[in-house]
């Protein structure tokens, strides 16, 4: 199956991307597909947190482990989309670049059967630029 996601950024103007990846895909496709629509380099921290229908944060899921093995921890390359979200989990919190805190609020919006001969992770449509720096 394919998940649907709209990845919007956290303003008062329209800016976000709507990317379709396999559901069998880890949050750390999601992120490299975040990033490469929205146009950062990758390299900075970010972190996934799940959320309730209000987007109250939740369980922080990282893209590096910096605990240092005191903690136990979540980490992007090692959870499947599919095991955070389905019909009834639809939202995802994403920041990215924890010195600007770039803030997405993420939301699958549909699942659907993969298309025949269509590359996955898609970017399925892009509205608004992203500013030169992150909201307040």
């Amino acid at each position: 199956m394919i998940y649907k996601f709209r990845i919007v950024l956290d303003t008062l103007d329209d800016v976000f991307r709507d990317i379709e990846i396999e559901e069998s895909a880890t949050l750390e496709d999601l992120h490299n597909s975040v990033t490469q629509a929205f146009g950062f380099d990758g390299t900075e921290m970010a972190s996934f947190y799940l959320t309730d229908e209000e987007w109250n944060q939740g369980e922080e899921i990282v893209l590096f482990d910096m605990s240092e093995g005191m903690n136990s921890v979540r980490m992007m390359n090692e959870t499947s989309l599919d095991s955070v979200v389905d019909e009834k989990n639809t939202k995802l919190i994403y920041v990215y670049d924890f010195f600007s805190m770039w803030t997405f609020y993420v939301e699958l919006a549909d699942i659907t059967e993969a298309e025949d001969g269509r590359d996955y992770p898609n970017l399925m449509f892009a509205h608004g630029q992203l500013p030169d720096s992150p909201p307040e």
